[in-house]
């Protein structure tokens, strides 16, 4: 794991530094004067021009680095800049070059995974589309461990499998939405998960969840567990429970389901559908996330 701002500080600081150090020095400056207007020791600008601190060749390439190093270095020389305002000269180009530019380049190259994501991510945004992605992933992983740890679930998982999935907050197809891939199986008694979460790998439960979204409800997450009169009854006691066609369309019939039992507003509710031809009869409990929808499940153990 790597952060930016060690790309920051093991690459770009030591880079300008020493084209700054080597800047002023052609401007006539005392190696003391070098360290006194860059706030580094004398032993420090020694290396930087000795060669002895590495280069990043990118870094060196930069125009806008360049450009920076040259008005810095001038500024610094003529009196017209201060250190401090210095160091919001070089602040500047840094948040500048941290933002899907060089320093988000090469962080991507030290951490693969974040290119491998598809989706923008900016180190300064506490909301970034990834930082909600693996939010949601975390939560479905915490959902799985509250179903796999509990004593009986593997009863209630259907012929078809069962799927703990959420779904990020502004869905609208099966690929914002996470679930286990391959679903949930009993294998021997015990539920057994085929590989780590993943968006766009559960269609049928994630079509429910969405459905009953369009249709109002503000639920994110979801579990499908095998149909039960009895379980449907011990559900209903505490939260709407709807009951939609599986002869039909899914999406269409859980949409009107829900919103024909008014339960568009409801944070926890049981969607459910008694079978058709070659459709295996399944309950589908939505919650505010894939945690809750598990604990609503697991209370019924």
């Amino acid at each position: 794991m790597r952060f930016v701002e060690e790309v920051v500080v093991d690459e770009f600081l030591p880079t300008v530094r020493s084209m700054l150090a080597e800047d002023l020095r052609e401007r006539g400056f005392t190696q003391r004067e070098v360290a006194d207007a860059l706030g580094i020791s004398q032993s420090a600008v020694s290396k930087y021009a000795h060669g002895d601190v590495a280069r990043h060749d990118r870094i060196v390439a930069d125009e806008r680095v360049r450009d920076l190093v040259e008005r810095v270095g001038e500024g610094l020389a003529e009196g017209d800049l201060s250190p401090v305002a210095a160091l919001v000269e070089i602040e500047v180009l840094i948040r500048r070059l941290e933002e899907g530019d060089l320093l988000a380049e090469l962080h991507e190259e030290a951490m693969p995974g974040l290119a491998a994501a598809d989706v923008d991510f900016s180190v300064h945004d506490p909301d970034s589309g990834l930082r909600e992605r693996e939010a949601v992933l975390a939560s479905v992983r915490r959902g799985l461990r509250t179903l796999t740890n509990a004593s009986g679930f593997a009863g209630l998982i259907p012929n078809v499998g069962a799927n703990v999935v959420e779904c990020l907050l502004d869905a609208t197809t099966v690929d914002d939405v996470a679930a286990v891939p391959g679903r949930l199986v009993d294998v021997k008694g015990r539920a057994m998960v085929p590989g780590e979460p993943e968006f766009g790998v559960s269609e049928h439960v994630a079509t429910v969840l969405l459905a009953a979204r369009e249709a109002g409800a503000t639920a994110r997450g979801a579990v499908n567990v095998r149909y039960d009169p009895d379980l449907v009854a011990a559900l209903a006691e505490s939260y709407p429970t709807v009951e939609f066609d599986a002869e039909r369309e899914t999406r269409e019939a859980v949409a009107e389901a829900v919103a024909a039992c008014a339960a568009e507003d409801a944070e926890t509710l049981v969607c459910y559908q008694t079978g058709a031809v070659g459709v295996e009869p399944i309950v589908y409990v939505l919650a505010p996330t894939a945690p809750e929808a598990a604990r609503v499940v697991r209370e019924l153990l």
